[in-house]
């Protein structure tokens, strides 16, 4: 799964917004995303892709939401 749609996968299951680090440690912990050299996805590479995704993710009050 894209780091992405694991994003949307946790945020749309808890029915809340969830922080960067939540969402870091849950993708690692539930192994939803595995980068090619097996080490685990970065608090940096999700912070990246919520920003270059806007358009799906909305960062308010130290969460991140669903625009949907």
């Amino acid at each position: 799964m894209k780091i992405e749609e694991a994003i949307v996968y946790l945020i749309a299951g808890s029915g809340h917004g969830m922080t960067v680090e939540q969402l870091t440690e849950q993708i690692n912990v539930r192994r939803l995303h595995i980068r090619k050299d097996g080490q685990p996805v970065t608090l940096k590479q999700v912070y990246a892709v919520i920003m270059r995704n806007n358009h799906i993710f909305v960062k308010e009050e130290g969460r991140i939401r669903l625009t949907m």
